[in-house]
């Protein structure tokens, strides 16, 4: 599935790094950028779109003002230098509200958003069940990552555990190895908060990897990982509530 998206912002550095960073997610098509919102609308009068990357304080019209003037609105992520319009976004309904600087990592957790919605969808005017999704069940089974190369797709299900290695993280899966520039936020962020838990500051474990745990110690596959002073009320408290 396509996400077909427009961004909107009047600072040019602001929308290329936009447009660089939907150039490197594979779900996303931008079709045209532009640095005014009374060109935007004129854009969506003859044109469908799935997602506006949308500035706020731009000269004419906001857009604040452009949203409340559409009839229909597709998904809208905010993105904008001042948080002080955040209330006012999700008053909108918009899917994620991002502050400058935005990045790489944060952009695509709130794209994610996005295209899980978008999956989830039911039209029913073609005669479809409607589902009622919890956030645990709507879950994705995946995340992008960025390596030195390429953004990878990572399928969660099978990471064992996420081992952090200065200014790179590690992932570990069965088969293969994955290793990531991204701070410890980043990393948590993209990974799906039901099924990994943070148990020490250089490690996420999948919960349901976990073979045993002796004492201060948690065994995956042949690793024994360590469960941080800071980290085991939390760990713990999930371990108990799966019993």
């Amino acid at each position: 599935m396509k996400i077909n998206c427009i961004a909107v912002d009047d600072e040019p550095l602001a929308l290329e790094i936009i447009k660089d960073y939907c150039a490197k997610v594979p779900f996303l098509n931008l079709m045209q950028a532009f640095d005014n919102a009374i060109a935007t609308m004129e854009y969506l009068r003859n044109n469908k779109v799935d997602l506006i990357l949308l500035d706020i304080q731009m000269e004419d019209l906001t857009g604040i003002q452009l949203l409340n003037a559409l009839k229909t609105r597709p998904y809208v992520i905010m993105t904008t230098a001042y948080d002080n319009y955040a209330l006012q976004g999700f008053d909108l309904d918009v899917t994620d509200y991002l502050l400058k600087p935005i990045s790489f990592e944060r952009f695509l957790k709130a794209l994610n958003k996005v295209y899980d919605r978008m999956q989830n969808e039911v039209n029913v005017a073609d005669g479809k069940q409607v589902v009622t999704v919890t956030a645990e069940t709507a879950e994705k089974d995946y995340f992008f990552v960025k390596t030195e190369t390429h953004i990878e797709k990572v399928t969660a299900s099978e990471v064992l555990y996420v081992e952090g290695m200065g200014d790179y993280w590690r992932i570990v899966t069965k088969n293969k190895r994955i290793m990531t520039l991204m701070n410890a936020r980043g990393m948590e962020e993209v990974l799906p908060e039901h099924q990994f838990c943070r148990v020490h500051r250089s490690y996420f474990v999948a919960l349901s990897k976990i073979e045993s745990i002796e004492r201060k110690h948690i065994k995956i596959a042949d690793q024994r990982i360590p469960i941080g002073d800071t980290y085991q009320k939390n760990f713990f408290d999930l371990i108990e509530k799966k019993k």
